[in-house]
């Protein structure tokens, strides 16, 4: 045979495992919507007026009605996955099934790549030659700023409280293929799969019965200090989370062991590896690794000068826990307002009005994600003064200086929203329908005006 022949039927053979997948992947999915929503131990338990916790406000938790395919209400508070996001601060992730910001720029323009023509199991093979940008963006979004999450064959309908609506690809919805956990007042615990789900509408929460506490505190890095809420491991967020690994000491060596977060009052990265956790009464345990071993997926902190930072393993030094609420209500979030500004080319010319970045972010909701020294930062566009990159005069700096309208500047790296793949900027001048493109190495800077109202709250520039 010859190697075009074997290329092909190997390429064939790959199709047809994939298709096998997908096709079972899909069989499975069917089977759990056909079944009844379990729920929990909760949902069962005798529900007497004298055991029945008080409620009691809780506003940060995510809260809202859900209506299943077969028209079942499920409402009360909500945890994605079960386990995962659980307040309003935390991000709804997806990607978008088309980027219709991309009409407005001419053909010739449109952003190019050098890349390999196909991508088999992770791979890129044949000649690296010049191929259009995929500009489907992934879509981030706060809880606290949409409004609706509705599904529709293989699309996702995402409505945010300014009205805008992203249409986002249901067999790569995110977020939603986790399915959905509903603390209801009358049917107790119930996960629901996503397939089951038809609508989500997000409520300001209605006092909750004995919500557990929500994890806060001060993340120690080699660049410096980040305080707020916390997700360890980008997943575990309230007291009653665990943080699960192998112990080594006296006590129990190689043995499966876990801690309940609210009976931690730190955990300190060790220089021989894994970590050391200081409980609340003082005893220390020596963790071998930490929780997925050295495949820790980093920590998040809502650190309200930044909006969200999530800091690495590599960076991650010591996390200090401290008390808090539940952080911002619903209505704490106001709506986006479209991103207006202006932009200067590396030549001089300045064009101002509403701007579209990347030929995606569009609202001061959305976010300029960028990373410095093994920190990722998530920054809402709406606390964002302005962007400076790097010109030939700078002899070849890697870094972007970003200044928030608070007066801080930030050193941010040429990646993600700085980076190469940044598909330019679009000007709409004066009210027009039409924009006028800027190329992203045309790109020397990018003022943003600072809008009427944000969350976190706009600090007071400095003078």
């Amino acid at each position: 045979m010859t190697r075009a022949t074997i290329a092909s039927g190997a390429v064939a053979a790959v199709a047809l495992l994939l298709a096998a997948a997908a096709g079972y992947r899909a069989l499975q999915r069917r089977a759990q919507s056909a079944a009844p929503p379990p729920a929990t131990a909760a949902s069962a338990a005798p529900d007497s007026p004298k055991n029945r916790p008080v409620p009691e406000a809780r506003p940060g938790f995510l809260y809202g009605r859900v209506t299943t395919v077969d028209g079942a209400t499920y409402e009360g508070r909500l945890r994605w996955g079960g386990d995962q996001e659980a307040f309003w601060g935390d991000y709804y992730n997806g990607r978008n099934a088309a980027n219709h910001w991309a009409a407005q720029v001419p053909a010739d323009l449109l952003p190019k790549e050098r890349r390999r023509a196909l991508h088999i199991l992770g791979f890129w093979i044949g000649p690296v030659r010049s191929y259009p940008m995929d500009l489907r963006r992934l879509f981030m979004a706060r809880f606290g700023d949409i409004a609706r999450i509705a599904t529709s064959g293989r699309d996702v309908r995402v409505t945010l409280k300014s009205g805008t609506a992203f249409a986002l690809d249901r067999l790569e919805a995110g977020d939603l293929d986790d399915g959905v956990r509903v603390w209801d007042a009358k049917r107790g615990v119930v996960d629901l799969d996503s397939l089951r789900i038809r609508t989500i509408e997000l409520l300001p929460a209605a006092p909750l019965a004995a919500p557990p506490a929500r994890l806060h505190g001060t993340v120690h890095t080699r660049p410096g200090d980040f305080t707020g809420f916390v997700q360890w491991d980008r997943r575990e967020c309230v007291g009653s989370d665990m943080l699960g690994s192998d112990i080594l000491g006296r006590q129990s060596a190689n043995s499966a062991f876990s801690l309940r977060f609210d009976t931690i009052r730190s955990i300190a990265r060790r220089s021989s590896g894994g970590v050391l956790v200081t409980l609340r009464d003082g005893r220390e345990v020596v963790l071998s690794r930490p929780q997925r071993g050295d495949g820790n997926h980093g920590t998040y902190v809502d650190d309200p000068r930044y909006g969200r930072v999530l800091v690495s393993w590599e960076a991650f030094e010591r996390l200090d826990f401290s008390d808090a609420d539940s952080g911002p209500a619903y209505g704490d979030f106001p709506p986006g307002s479209p991103l207006r500004g202006s932009v200067t080319t590396g030549a001089g010319r300045r064009l101002a009005g509403r701007l579209v970045y990347d030929l995606d972010e569009s609202e001061t909701t959305e976010t300029l994600d960028a990373p410095s020294q093994g920190v990722d930062y998530t920054i809402p566009f709406g606390l964002v003064a302005s962007i400076v990159l790097p010109g030939r005069a700078d002899g070849g700096a890697r870094r972007a200086k970003v200044t928030l309208h608070s007066g801080e500047e930030l050193q941010l790296g040429l990646e993600g929203d700085l980076g190469g793949r940044n598909g330019g900027l679009l000007v709409f001048a004066g009210g027009s329908a039409r924009a006028e493109y800027v190329p992203w190495k045309d790109v020397a800077r990018v003022d943003l005006d600072r809008p009427p109202a944000m969350y976190p709250p706009l600090a007071a520039t400095k003078q």
